[in-house]
């Protein structure tokens, strides 16, 4: 993890930076006026990984900066992690430091957090683990009230839970997730809930039915489902669907369904170019889909995926790459207008930056 330089006076001239230059990288189209969605100034990151140094009998977290991973730098406060993380990522540290059992070969601790207070912690080593360690680790877990997991190479040792559950107010109903150790997750609540919020605004006139591609753990999925009849979702992780289908049911949602297929493949199904089981019971042409949903990695969309989505009358596109968000925008732009324009401050303090975009067909 690279130490960002965390200044909260300086955050707004920052995030005026990163509107400015997406103004600029943008300028070839005709956007509407830009929706801004900040994030808080400190303790904004929900999930961190942290290196651990040993020094003799020390033992104690580092970062490094952007572009050097040979110097490392011993931290002392973090404030870009969760309150919850800050506030028992050095003591745990402190706990595991004294015992051999604990701190012989750990190299990493991740933490997931959430806005309800629940906090997994993974410690990762470079050697075998087993019943001495769990009869070692097992006293933390009660007196810090967290989850652990043990990872070493091709073993995984869980003490009770594996996951947390995140519970995200939005637009006044609340929403439960459950989020996966080692699994996807928007690192930056607030900010997630904004994003969410902003997806919801812009399709609440949309209507009939919506396919959603990389629907991850149905983090958009479950809260758009009121905008529409029915919601037909995508994803090819196995744990991101299993957690989509856990979320589904425990929030009560009756008009989803997520199917474990890469979205060329429904793409080709709705077009009934291909067959499967996995569909079987859906009653698929009985659909009506006026909205695609997308949110891809960092490369984008490929051309072929592009083809696909053209199709629908209304596009969201969230986007973790402006660059590869503005390749696809000169061929979606060539049937479809660009209605909304959202920027998310997901990553405080350096320079990534997520956007939104609604687009309806020409």
């Amino acid at each position: 993890m690279s130490l960002p330089q965390v200044d909260p006076t300086q955050y707004e001239a920052q995030l005026n930076c990163k509107r400015e230059r997406i103004e600029q990288d943008f300028a070839e189209f005709e956007l509407p006026e830009i929706d801004l969605y900040r994030s808080p100034a400190t303790h904004y990151r929900m999930r961190a990984e942290f290196r651990v140094w040993h020094d003799g009998d020390d033992l104690y977290y580092v970062m490094f900066e952007p572009g050097d991973n040979r110097t490392p730098i011993r931290l002392e406060a973090c404030p870009m992690v969760s309150e919850r993380i800050h506030i028992m990522m050095f003591e745990l540290l402190d706990a595991l430091r004294p015992d051999p059992r604990l701190r012989f070969k750990l190299f990493q601790v991740d933490f997931l957090s959430t806005l309800s207070g629940e906090l997994l912690v993974s410690l990762l080593y470079h050697r075998p683990i087993g019943e001495e360690w769990i009869e070692a680790v097992r006293p933390l877990r009660e007196k810090f009230g967290i989850d652990i997991v043990g990872r070493s190479r091709k073993n995984k040792i869980v003490l009770e839970r594996d996951y947390v559950i995140e519970q995200l107010e939005i637009d006044g109903r609340s929403y439960s997730y459950k989020q996966t150790e080692n699994s996807f997750t928007q690192p930056n609540a607030e900010v997630c809930r904004q994003m969410i919020h902003w997806t919801l605004d812009a399709s609440r006139d949309a209507g009939g039915d919506l396919v959603e591609f990389y629907c991850g753990n149905g983090n958009f999925t479950l809260p758009l489902a009121k905008n529409f009849r029915r919601v037909v979702a995508t994803e090819i992780s196995k744990e991101s669907v299993r957690s989509a289908r856990f979320n589904i049911e425990q929030n009560g949602i009756d008009n989803i369904d997520v199917l474990r297929m890469p979205s060329e493949d429904l793409s080709l199904v709705l077009k009934g170019q291909k067959e499967t089981r996995k569909v079987a019971g859906l009653a698929l042409d009985e659909c009506e889909f006026t909205t695609v949903l997308v949110d891809p990695p960092r490369a984008g969309l490929d051309d072929e995926t592009v083809s696909q989505v053209v199709e629908y009358p209304h596009i969201l596109y969230i986007s973790c790459n402006p660059e590869t968000l503005r390749e696809n925008l000169r061929e979606i732009t060539k049937t479809h207008r660009i209605e909304r324009f959202a920027i998310f401050d997901q990553f405080p303090y350096t320079h990534h930056l997520e956007c939104g975009v609604y687009l309806t067909r020409i």
